[in-house]
């Protein structure tokens, strides 16, 4: 996806811009790091701007991406992205999931990001000295947990925090990825409302649709089939997983609940309850935690009764 095919995101990309315009006229790229939670479009981002600088060089610059979980040491770091990646090439770095980057890897990425006013590092390693020249190589990050990553290497890049999605946008980009599908007046904005404002969930929808839509060979969403792929696919109201709705479940039979009760009564872990299943009620409005517990609020307790009316 082009930078300029991308929903949302008006600010960011107003900074972005002014970076690349910035490349364009001789600047180093400083380092970027990426935040946002998953399936927000980080790393869409990521690599629409490392490819943006790629079509800005006339393809020089070419665009490397790879996962932190696939970086074991430092020696394999610098024998499979270091030497035939790095050195001696017009390049753009983009590491994902950064917060996984190995510490002595992570060492390595600040000696070479080092921001300077000759904008020019190295870094030796078994008897080998790599040169960086950050207006030709450029690095970027992208995390879902900037908390976990080595305070060091988030203070040396310009961080890029993704905003929200509104609806609209949600229903922009489901439209866009429904490829040949029309939507009678209404739908896209009922479906848009079940998908947590993630652009990923957007787009897994939009095959979703077209699979429901194939056997019939029909190219129109109509209520009705929101109504039957919901019951099909078991799609709650505000995008709910069926683990979120025991939870609300739960707090309707026990007021101010503890984290440890209602981890008993679900068999899961705290952790997972707190990090997996609360954030989206309490950004939905149906739960609250305060010091006594947790509980339902009133809007918690309407999505219950519609659910479960007949």
């Amino acid at each position: 996806m082009k930078f300029t095919e991308i929903v949302g995101q008006e600010q960011t990309k107003r900074e972005l811009k002014m970076r690349l315009d910035a490349f364009s006229a001789g600047q180093a790229m400083p380092s970027l790091l990426f935040i946002a939670p998953r399936g927000k479009g980080k790393t869409t981002l990521a690599t629409a701007t490392g490819l943006d600088m790629k079509e800005r060089t006339n393809g020089t610059k070419r665009y490397f991406e790879l996962n932190a979980a696939s970086i074991k040491n430092l020696k394999q770091f610098w024998n499979s992205v270091i030497i035939p990646v790095i050195h001696d090439r017009d390049v753009t770095l983009h590491i994902d999931e950064a917060h996984a980057i190995p510490m002595d890897v992570t060492n390595c990425i600040l000696t070479l990001i080092n921001p300077n006013k000759e904008n020019r590092n190295s870094y030796t390693y078994d008897d080998m000295t790599v040169d960086v020249n950050l207006r030709r190589q450029t690095f970027m990050f992208s995390t879902t947990e900037a908390q976990k990553m080595f305070h060091a290497l988030v203070n040396r890049c310009r961080r890029i925090d993704l905003e929200e999605y509104s609806d609209a946008q949600m229903v922009t980009i489901l439209t866009r990825n429904a490829k040949g599908v029309t939507f009678e007046k209404g739908v896209a904005e009922n479906v848009a409302s079940t998908l947590r404002g993630t652009p990923r969930q957007a787009v897994m929808m939009a095959q979703d649709i077209a699979t429901y839509l194939a056997p019939t060979k029909r190219t129109k969403m109509t209520e009705q089939d929101w109504k039957a792929l919901r019951h099909t696919l078991g799609i709650l109201p505000l995008g709910l997983t069926r683990l979120e709705l025991r939870v609300m479940e739960a707090l309707s039979r026990h007021r101010d609940s503890s984290l440890t009760r209602l981890a008993a009564t679900l068999q899961m872990t705290p952790a997972s309850i707190q990090r997996d299943l609360e954030l989206h009620l309490l950004r939905s409005g149906l739960i609250t935690i305060d010091t006594n517990g947790r509980n339902l609020t009133k809007a918690g307790h309407a999505y219950l009764k519609e659910l479960t009316a007949p």
